[in-house]
């Protein structure tokens, strides 16, 4: 049994950490702890993050939660305003119109309230709809209060929105002092509609998803994860697909797929149609816990997603150790080195992922490999690593807060 948590002895420049803008040396310049913030602003800013929280899962609401978790684990005072808190009362969920107001009212009343009580706004925004009825709203009232922002905007499909949007968007990010994104293709793409942005990665929980050992030998059913929900955007179709044409040379491979969504009936018929119903498990909605064990049983890990930015699935399957074949979109190559680190093939191409699937089947000494490589660079993302980025930004708006501040 090879380990798949063994790891090179010997630094190397990391293509996970280029795609997040951050410099991979050992660090030495940015070491920003708490006790030198406090002496630098007289004591810890107080933050409010603005964002999702599961349930349900998701990218946007697991980082919303472990970015709030660790920053009380470092001593920081914080309060989380929900941007998908629960209807109240709760009939009203049935009333569309209404149920409208009456999120939008108790939003804004949460964000007022919160906001007279923080130094630092961090507001955790999307594309779409969702920027103009949660983002907006708070970089308005945050203005009112005299509170900083940072906008830590994370959307998949930002040049879309931007295109259509950026007259609008620019107005409403003038009011933010910090605009931060995940990735350096993200920073390109606001960079071409004239806004600038710093880069702080995604935080990967290096405790949670850990290595399990990969065999040498492959097993007799070869297991294939999906760990993206059931929408159109990450095409779980193309998955399946490459599954039934996997099964033409590994009849008893199979695949879970964890998440919820739409997409989910058509998903089952896909399945039918294509042959391979009985290999196909919809495991449902799963916490980060349950993700983590399932990525452990896993052989492979697969993102069939048409767009994408960085998404947490990927970091998640390279800590675990688990080889990856993940579609070449958005700012997936800025992550993963094809033939390193995972291998990359074209979007919504079942044949060409199921290539993929087959190669790190029949050659475990690649499979091994890419494990290892990814599972080195990965480690940059871990909360060591990056809360330090955060802490400065924070203790760099709290002057700008303290001139404002009503």
């Amino acid at each position: 049994m090879k380990e798949r948590s063994k790891l090179a002895g010997t630094h190397r420049e990391s293509p996970l950490l280029a795609a997040a803008g951050v410099d991979s040396r050992p660090s030495g310049t940015m070491q920003m702890e708490m006790p030198a913030v406090a002496a630098a602003r007289g004591g810890p800013p107080r933050i409010c993050i603005v964002g999702p929280l599961p349930p349900p899962e998701g990218g946007m609401a697991n980082q919303t939660r472990q970015l709030a978790e660790l920053l009380r684990s470092e001593g920081f005072t914080l309060e989380v305003v929900r941007t998908n808190m629960p209807y109240s009362p709760a009939w009203i969920a049935d009333t569309r119109g209404a149920r409208a107001v009456a999120r939008l009212a108790a939003y804004s009343k949460a964000l007022w309230s919160a906001f007279g009580r923080c130094d630092v706004v961090h507001l955790m925004a999307n594309s779409g709809w969702a920027w103009h009825l949660f983002s907006v709203p708070a970089l308005w009232i945050a203005w009112l209060r005299g509170r900083a922002v940072v906008v830590n905007y994370r959307g998949g499909e930002a040049e879309r929105f931007l295109a259509g949007s950026s007259r609008l968007v620019r107005m409403s990010l003038s009011r933010a002092t910090i605009v931060a994104v995940p990735s350096r293709f993200l920073r390109r793409i606001f960079a071409n509609h004239g806004v600038p942005c710093e880069v702080v990665p995604n935080i990967v929980d290096l405790k949670l998803f850990a290595p399990a050992a990969l065999p040498a030998v492959l097993t007799r059913a070869p297991h294939i994860v999906v760990t993206r929900n059931l929408e159109w955007i990450y095409d779980n179709e193309t998955a399946i697909r490459a599954l039934a044409l996997v099964r033409q040379q590994f009849p008893d491979c199979r695949m879970s797929i964890a998440g919820i969504g739409p997409e989910q009936g058509a998903l089952r018929r896909t399945a039918t149609e294509c042959g391979v119903d009985d290999a196909v498990t919809f495991v449902g909605r799963l916490g980060r816990e349950a993700i983590a064990a399932m990525y452990r049983s896993a052989d492979i890990a697969l993102n069939p997603s048409r767009v994408d930015n960085m998404p947490n699935s990927i970091l998640e399957a390279l800590a675990s150790g688990v080889p990856v074949v993940s579609t070449q979109v958005g700012g997936v190559p800025y992550m993963v080195d094809h033939g390193r680190t995972a291998l990359l093939v074209p979007p919504q191409d079942p044949k060409a992922m199921a290539d993929g699937i087959i190669r790190l089947l029949r050659d475990r000494e690649l499979a091994h490999r890419l494990a290892s490589a990814g599972l080195a660079d990965v480690q940059q993302f871990g909360w060591p690593a990056v809360k330090d980025q955060w802490i400065d930004i924070y203790s760099r708006l709290m002057p700008v807060m303290r001139g404002k501040a009503q």
